[in-house]
C-alpha cells in the first residue's frame, strides 16, 4: 500500500521536480571559440581545453602559424586557420636554443652564467622580431580579418606568453580568456595581482616565501632588472603594434590586464600562498588523469622489477639529448641501482647503459607515474610533469635546465618532495647519491603523497571548473564584474604615489605653517621684551 502511494506521488511530483531542477542549471548553447595558442608544451595544455570544449558541443577554431609543430592542421576537435608567416616558436629553433644553453650551463663558470643570460635575451629578441612580423602580416590580411569579424565568435581563448592573441581579441572586441601561467611580461600574478616582494619571490630566483634580508634585497633587485628589461625590449615593439592596430593612446600593458578571465595552470599546492584576484581561476593539474594499463611489453618490464620498483626519467620535449659525459654518468649511476629504469631519450645510446635500463623515444608518462611500482621521477621540472607527479604522489629528482624549470623545482624542494641535481657539475657519484636519497628517505614520498591528497580534495575537478568559467564568460558576454579597474590607472595612482606626495606636501605645509607661526610669535615676544628693556 505504502509502495503504491509513493509511486503515485512520484508520478505526480517527478515531472515538476525535474522541471525545477532543469531551470536551475545554466544552459549554454553551442558557442564559437577562437583559439590563439602557443606551440610546444603550451599547446599540450591548450589542446586539453580545446577537446573539452568540443566535447561540450562548442565549435572551436584554432589559429596556427606556418612553423607549427605540435598544432596539427587537421583535427576532429577543431577547425584550423593557417597563417602564412612563422610564429617564432618552431621545433628546430627551440631545440637548437636548448642545446646551446645546456652547453653554456655545463661550463659552470660565472662568465658562462653571464653568457647564458645574454644568450637567452638574444634568443628572446629574435623570437620577438619574428612574432612582430607575424602579427603585422596577420592584421594586414584584410580578407582574413574580415572573415574573423564575420564569424562572430563568442570569445577568444589565448595563451598570453605571446601577444598576438591578446591584440586580436581586443581588435575583434571579444571577451578574452587566458590559459596562463606566464605572460609576455612576467609571471601572471605580477601582471594583475598585488605582489609584495617581501614574501612573493620574483621569477627565476629559486626563492621561497620565507626570505632572509639578503634574499629580499636580491628579490627587489631582480624585479627592478626584469622591469627594466621589459621596458627596453618589449614595450616599444608592442606599444607600436597597439597604436597601429587598436588605436592611438593604447599600450600593451593595459591590454594584457584587460582580459575577462585568467585560467591559471597552477594552484596553491604548487605555488606559494600569495594575493590573488577575483577573475583568476586556478586549474592546476587540469591535464592530470588516472593512469591507464600499460602496453603488455612495458608492463612485463615494470613487473620484473619486483619489490624494488621502477624509476622513470624524461627531460621534456625540448631536451632530446644530453652532453655525452652527462648521459654516460647518468647511465652508469642507473646501472648500479636495483630498480628498473625507463628512460625517455633520443640521443646516442650511452656505453655505460645497464641491463636494468630501458631507453625509449616516447613513453606513456602519466600511466607510468600512476603505476604502483613507480618509485621516483627524474624530471626537467616543467609544469606539466610536476603536476602529474603531484597528482600521482611520486617524488622528483630534478635537473632544472632552462626557463622556469629551476624555479618550479625550487618550489618542490621547499615542500620537501624533490631534490635537485646541479647540471653544471653532475657526475655519476653526485647523481647516484641524489637518486638514493629520494628513493630511501621516506619523507620525500610521504610529503608528495600529502600534496597529492590535497590536490585531489576539491569539490570540482580542475578541468570541469575551467570549462564552467569559459562557458560563464560566453553566457554573460564577459566577466567585467570580476575585473578590477586598476589596470586603467597610471602606475603612480595605482601605487598611491600621487596621494602620498599630496599628504607629505600637506604635512610639510602644516609643519612649515606651525613653524612660521611659532617663529613669528617668538619674534613678537622678543621684540616686546627688547622694547620694555629700552624703556
Amino acid at each position: 500500500m505504502m509502495g503504491t502511494m509513493n509511486g503515485q506521488v512520484f508520478q505526480v511530483l517527478g515531472p515538476i521536480m525535474l522541471t525545477l531542477l532543469l531551470t536551475t542549471v545554466p544552459v549554454v548553447q553551442s558557442g564559437k571559440v577562437l583559439v590563439f595558442p602557443v606551440d610546444g608544451s603550451h599547446w599540450v595544455n591548450m589542446n586539453i581545453l580545446v577537446e573539452a570544449l568540443h566535447a561540450k558541443g562548442h565549435h572551436v577554431t584554432v589559429i596556427r602559424m606556418a612553423d607549427s609543430w605540435y598544432i596539427k592542421k587537421f583535427s576532429p576537435h577543431y577547425t584550423s586557420i593557417n597563417l602564412k608567416s612563422d610564429g617564432g616558436f618552431s621545433e628546430e629553433f627551440l631545440e637548437t636554443f636548448a642545446s646551446r644553453l645546456l652547453g653554456i650551463m655545463r661550463e659552470g663558470s660565472i662568465w658562462a652564467r653571464l653568457r647564458l643570460e645574454i644568450d637567452m635575451w638574444q634568443s628572446f629578441s629574435g623570437m620577438l622580431e619574428i612574432e612582430n612580423r607575424m602579427i603585422i602580416s596577420m592584421f594586414e590580411d584584410q580578407e582574413l580579418m574580415q572573415s574573423l569579424k564575420d564569424a562572430k565568435y563568442d570569445l577568444v581563448l589565448t595563451d598570453p606568453v605571446k601577444f598576438g592573441g591578446i591584440l586580436l581579441g581586443h581588435y575583434l572586441k571579444l571577451p578574452i580568456v587566458y590559459n596562463v601561467r606566464w605572460t609576455v611580461y612576467n609571471e601572471a600574478h605580477f601582471v594583475i595581482a598585488p605582489s609584495p616582494l617581501s614574501y612573493v619571490p620574483a621569477l627565476m630566483l629559486e626563492l621561497s616565501d620565507r626570505m632572509s634580508f639578503l634574499e629580499r634585497v636580491k628579490n627587489v633587485l631582480m624585479y627592478i632588472i626584469t622591469e627594466t628589461q621589459q621596458a627596453i625590449m618589449i614595450t616599444p615593439t608592442y606599444n607600436a603594434l597597439c597604436e597601429r592596430f587598436i588605436g592611438p593612446g593604447t599600450s600593451y600593458f593595459p591590454l594584457i590586464q584587460g582580459a575577462d578571465l585568467w585560467l591559471h595552470r597552477v594552484d596553491f599546492i604548487f605555488e606559494f600562498p600569495r594575493p590573488t584576484m577575483p577573475n583568476i581561476v586556478y586549474m592546476g593539474g587540469f591535464q592530470c588523469k588516472p593512469s591507464k594499463p600499460l602496453p603488455q611489453d612495458l608492463e612485463d618490464f615494470v613487473q620484473s622489477s619486483g619489490e624494488h620498483g621502477v624509476i622513470i626519467m624524461s627531460l621534456g620535449t625540448l631536451v632530446g639529448q644530453l652532453p655525452d659525459d652527462v648521459a654516460e654518468a647518468i647511465a652508469e649511476a642507473f646501472a648500479e641501482l636495483p630498480q628498473k629504469i625507463i628512460w625517455r631519450y633520443k640521443g646516442k645510446r650511452p656505453s655505460t647503459l645497464g641491463n636494468n635500463t630501458l631507453m625509449m623515444d616516447w613513453m606513456p608518462q602519466n600511466d607510468l607515474l600512476g603505476h604502483p611500482k613507480t618509485r621516483a621521477f627524474v624530471a626537467h621540472g616543467g609544469t606539466n610533469g610536476i603536476q602529474e607527479a603531484i597528482y600521482h604522489g611520486v617524488p622528483i629528482i630534478g635537473f632544472g635546465l632552462i626557463f622556469d624549470q629551476p624555479d618550479n623545482l625550487a618550489k618542490m624542494r621547499v615542500k620537501g618532495v624533490a631534490k635537485n641535481v646541479d647540471f653544471a657539475t653532475v657526475d655519476k657519484d653526485s647523481f647516484l647519491q641524489t637518486v638514493k636519497e629520494v628513493l630511501y628517505e621516506p619523507s620525500y614520498r610521504e610529503n608528495m603523497q600529502r600534496l597529492s591528497r590535497l590536490h585531489k580534495d576539491v569539490p570540482v575537478k580542475p578541468l570541469d571548473n575551467a570549462i564552467f568559467w569559459i562557458e560563464f564568460v560566453m553566457r554573460h558576454k564577459g566577466a567585467a564584474h570580476l575585473r578590477t579597474e586598476s589596470y586603467k590607472m597610471p602606475w603612480y595612482s595605482y601605487h598611491s604615489v600621487d596621494v602620498t606626495l599630496f599628504l607629505l606636501s600637506a604635512l610639510a605645509l602644516m609643519i612649515m605653517t606651525i613653524y612660521a607661526a611659532i617663529r613669528y610669535l617668538c619674534c613678537r615676544i622678543c621684540m616686546r621684551k627688547t622694547k620694555n628693556k629700552q624703556h
